[in-house]
Parts: C-alpha cells; sequence; structure tokens
C-alpha cells in the first residue's frame, strides 16, 4: 500500500519560515521524482517545486530564491523548507510522487499552511 504522509503545515505570519515533510511508503523512492504542489479554494492545484532521481530542482516563479525541495532518500523523505512566507502562500500543499520509468503517480492527503499578514 502506497503512502505519502504530509506534515509540518501550520499557521505562521509573513515573513516566517515552516519545513514541510512527505514520508513515502510503498514506492521505490529514489526512482521516484518528488514534487510539492499547493492548491486553494477555487483554483487549480499548482505545481510548486520539484526534484528527480538525480536531485535536479525545478520551482515555480512565485516561490524561487523563496522555497528549496530536497529529498533524503534513505529516509524515504522529501521536504520543502519554505522561507519569506507570503499572505498569498496560504494554500494546502501536497506531496506527490511520479515514478520515473513508469509515469505513476501517486498524492499525499495534504497538509494546510497559512500565511497571516
Amino acid at each position: 500500500q502506497v503512502q505519502l504522509v504530509e506534515s509540518g503545515g501550520g499557521l505562521v505570519q509573513s515573513g516566517g519560515s515552516l519545513r514541510l515533510s512527505c514520508a513515502a511508503s510503498g514506492i521505490i523512492f529514489s526512482i521516484n521524482t518528488m514534487s510539492w504542489y499547493r492548491q486553494t479554494p477555487g483554483k487549480q492545484r499548482e505545481l510548486v517545486a520539484a526534484i528527480t532521481t538525480f536531485g535536479y530542482t525545478s520551482y515555480a516563479d512565485s516561490v524561487k530564491g523563496r522555497f528549496t525541495i530536497s529529498r533524503d532518500n534513505p529516509k524515504n523523505t522529501v521536504y520543502l523548507q519554505m522561507s519569506s512566507l507570503k499572505p498569498e502562500d496560504t494554500a494546502v500543499y501536497y506531496c506527490n510522487s511520479r515514478n520515473a520509468n513508469t509515469g505513476r503517480e501517486y498524492w499525499g492527503q495534504g497538509t494546510q499552511v497559512t500565511v497571516s499578514s
């Protein structure tokens, strides 16, 4: 059974920091591209950051220079370090895995991040 379990969300003031974690089980973590998405009510889910099996990273323009994605393969965990948070970063953040060979995807249940002004 595949599980992606996010943690680390919460309420933070504008300018603050949070670190999200996503612990994966039931997949071969090292061959999965791991990504963070976010979604606000009435809007489509958007890609925030991704890290490939080789460790290459990519970011949405809106978070470049403020967010950092990283992975720890032995711990089957991906992180999203978020700094200089803004109210517009408020969303439910979802962890996504995508098998680099098969394209099979899985999603976590999401964690709420709320940034107060």
